[in-house]
């Protein structure tokens, strides 16, 4: 069985999603604020993080930014905003979806099972995936990358970019580099096939789960996080360019 940490201080909401995932099978446990699901994700170690936007203490972005330091933990912000431009900061912060209330407990379960899948997928642990679902089919439907040794593209010592597949890291310079689910298949893709020139919609199918919110937008805020993250002047890229009208591509240097 897989662990969720929610983290909700709306009584009602909290007691209601955590008995469906109950139902389903997942093992959940519930925080009220900022500050105790911090606490909680180190001692409790989920396999998911649904996240609430509007905390007593403090709000849900800077837990997911808090927690996103130390973890690559899948997590959801659901949240009563429904803005783009709120989607699209819950996405800068480090969060791997996002659900609007009120929501289909359906859909809910569909996209937790979607991200652990992945998760656990990445980290090569799929053989041990038996999460409870609503659809065989639907959670089929989300994408599977099988494992790979890890990938290296071979340019200077001083200047190399190296991933990792089997721990999901990356390494500049040979220094470890941080990202989210999203930043990390992104570059992946990117970094398996330079040179080729990938559309923002090919990007979207890269990282999107089930019904997942992925717009054009936001792959160009993964992007525009990775520049900072790799590029010495992100402003002008040297490894991740621009195709204008297209999309982008990797240029190993």
């Amino acid at each position: 069985m897989f662990k969720v940490l929610m983290i909700e201080d709306d009584a009602l909401i909290g007691d209601m999603v955590k008995m469906f995932l109950k139902e389903e099978g997942f093992i959940v446990t519930r925080k009220t604020n900022g500050a105790d699901g911090i606490e909680a994700h180190s001692l409790f170690n989920p396999d998911l993080i649904l996240l609430d936007w509007v905390l007593p203490d403090m709000d849900g972005l800077s837990v997911c930014r808090e927690i996103r330091r130390v973890s690559q933990v899948p997590i959801m912000i659901v949240s009563m905003k429904n803005k783009v431009a709120e989607r699209v900061d819950a996405l800068v912060a480090g969060a791997d979806d996002f659900m609007s209330k009120p929501c289909s407990m359906h859909e809910l379960i569909a996209r937790a099972n979607a991200l652990i899948r992945r998760s656990k997928l990445s980290i090569g642990t799929d053989a041990d995936f038996n999460a409870p679902t609503l659809s065989e089919s639907a959670i089929a439907a989300a994408p599977v990358f099988a494992m790979k040794p890890a990938v290296s593209v071979e340019v200077p010592a001083e200047e190399k970019i190296r991933l990792d597949e089997n721990t999901r890291s990356m390494r500049v310079h040979g220094k470890p580099v941080d990202t989210t689910y999203s930043e990390f298949e992104i570059m992946k893709c990117l970094v398996n096939h330079p040179g080729r020139v990938y559309s923002r919609e090919d990007l979207i199918q890269t990282v999107r789960g089930i019904d997942s919110f992925v717009t054009e937008r936001a792959i160009d805020v993964h992007i525009a996080n990775l520049r900072k993250k790799i590029e010495d002047n992100p402003k002008e890229p040297k490894w991740i360019r621009t195709v204008w009208g297209v999309g982008y591509k990797f240029i190993p240097m």
